[in-house]
């Protein structure tokens, strides 16, 4: 296969935006990752990167997804946010990327999503412990495990792409 053919050219572009979406809230990175390494692999009737890369490179994905909610609901639990702060920070984030992230592509999407969860977790906290205080320490308790878990996200990212280079070309 040509690597410069139009399905080798999607495949790059997904794995691309799969990188950069591994630190962008709701932006499924590892699975544009895996998706591209599929069309790839497919394009190339699966000689270079095979059925047992493709299922390592699953693997990899499942672990990044799975980690991302894990680690922001158990360290949020451990900084003693409710629930429903959790999930008023989770709304909060939904809201913030869809209503107000669309003006500034990427960059407004990222920091609408993460001012949207601080709000809604703030308020969620104020309102139902009476206590602005808490609503600070709560969101305080979102930023950091947002961070480890991005952190870790993008780490797996990398490590699928070069898993897919070391496959496809070396």
């Amino acid at each position: 296969m040509s690597p410069l053919s139009l399905p080798a050219l999607l495949a790059y572009a997904l794995m691309f935006f799969g990188l950069i979406g591994s630190v962008l809230p709701l932006v499924p990175g590892p699975l544009l990752i895996l998706l591209g390494a599929g069309i790839w692999a497919w394009n190339d009737g699966f000689q270079a990167v095979g059925w047992p890369t493709l299922a390592f490179l699953l693997l990899l994905a499942l672990l990044a997804w799975s980690s991302d909610l894990v680690l922001v609901t158990v360290f949020n639990r451990r900084m003693g946010v409710s629930w429903k702060a959790i999930f008023a920070a989770i709304a909060g984030g939904l809201i913030g990327g869809i209503v107000f992230g669309g003006w500034i592509p990427i960059i407004g999407t990222l920091v609408a999503t993460v001012v949207g969860a601080i709000v809604g977790i703030i308020l969620l906290e104020t309102i139902d412990k009476r206590d602005f205080r808490l609503g600070i320490q709560a969101s305080q308790g979102v930023i950091v495990a947002y961070v480890v878990s991005s952190l870790l996200e993008a780490g797996l990212a990398v490590l699928m792409i070069l898993v897919f280079i070391w496959q496809a070309f070396l």
